[in-house]
């Protein structure tokens, strides 16, 4: 047993018990220092071995939890995995570069899409590098996987038009509040639902959120998403910390699903013929900035883009615009 596998069991074990209250990668540090004198071995119980797979993955999962990954993409990456393992009844030493081939073919007649693979091969790539970094296996059976090809798909943005159907769909305060709220701050989901009444700035018009990978970025608050936010909290009797809550008793932070049930509801009210959800509506902010004439660079910042080829994504104007700006340049 490396040492690593030691201190991930110690960290999850602290996790279950302690929860929250412990700094994960202080205390790893904690670990490995007094560790570092010492060689490991484990204590052989078993007189047959056993498929190790799902304990590798439950490795794997604990150690990306340390390193940041949100909530999300750890149950993204559990379910995957989880598939893979179904399907693959191997211990991990002993997969091959034809059991993942077979895999993602027999998988592919289920008739997903080719982004759904894709996303599949990048999980198993990384998590086989990860056992190969850690010894666990000598080379990854991944390496002769090449990556899925995915069809590149213009995300069409709502039209200005359409937001102000989707504001005469909403019904109650909550709804309008949380349209303008992820139309002026362009958060991710999983963003706005650890949100707090206490982190909005409102002299700055402003919030500090938690994106991806654990890192920080400032947000900022239009004019007219503070007063529909604020009309929302005067109505509001209970003293749940959350931004937005439930509307019925026992008053709690309102999930993801709520959310994305309140989003499809305002669609349907509002007449549009589309899907409703909260991620259209970073969409549909990002490329009206853009629209606007906003520098990808901004964007790519409000965003919490890492990489500006991301960012680009959204920088599909419309025809019209293109239209424009060459009767604008174009010499006759």
């Amino acid at each position: 047993m490396s040492k690593e596998e030691v201190v991930v069991r110690i960290i999850g074990k602290l996790d279950l018990v302690y929860g929250n209250i412990i700094d994960q990668k202080e205390v790893r540090g904690i670990i490995e220092e007094v560790l570092y004198d010492y060689d490991l071995c484990p204590t052989e119980r078993a007189l047959v071995v056993q498929n190790n797979m799902n304990d590798r993955i439950l490795l794997y999962l604990a150690s990306k939890k340390i390193d940041g990954l949100s909530r999300n993409t750890l149950e993204c990456y559990s379910r995957h995995l989880s598939r893979f393992a179904l399907n693959i009844r191997k211990n991990v030493e002993d997969i091959t570069t034809m059991d993942i081939r077979m895999h993602l073919a027999a998988y592919a007649k289920t008739g997903v899409k080719n982004s759904t693979i894709g996303t599949e091969t990048d999980i198993l790539r990384c998590f086989f590098k990860w056992l190969e970094d850690e010894e666990y296996i000598n080379k990854s059976p991944m390496r002769k996987i090449k990556p899925i090809k995915i069809e590149k798909r213009l995300r069409k943005a709502l039209s200005v038009e359409e937001m102000e159907l989707l504001r005469e769909g909403c019904k109650t305060y909550r709804e309008r509040a949380m349209l303008e709220f992820f139309y002026s701050t362009g958060c991710r989901l999983e963003e706005v639902e650890q949100l707090n009444k206490s982190d909005i700035d409102w002299q700055g018009l402003q919030l500090r959120v938690i994106g991806k990978g654990n890192k920080e970025r400032v947000v900022y608050i239009n004019a007219k998403a503070k007063v529909h936010l604020q009309k929302y909290l005067m109505t509001r009797l209970d003293d749940c910390e959350a931004l937005f809550v439930t509307e019925r008793k026992p008053i709690t932070r309102l999930g993801r699903r709520s959310i994305e049930r309140d989003f499809k509801k305002i669609g349907k009210v509002s007449g549009l013929k589309k899907n409703v959800f909260p991620h259209l509506i970073r969409h549909t902010m990002a490329t009206h900035l853009l629209n606007s004439g906003a520098d990808l660079v901004t964007v790519q910042a409000l965003l919490g883009h890492e990489d500006a080829s991301t960012t680009q994504i959204y920088a599909q104007i419309s025809n019209s615009n293109i239209e424009h700006e060459y009767r604008k340049y174009m010499i006759q």
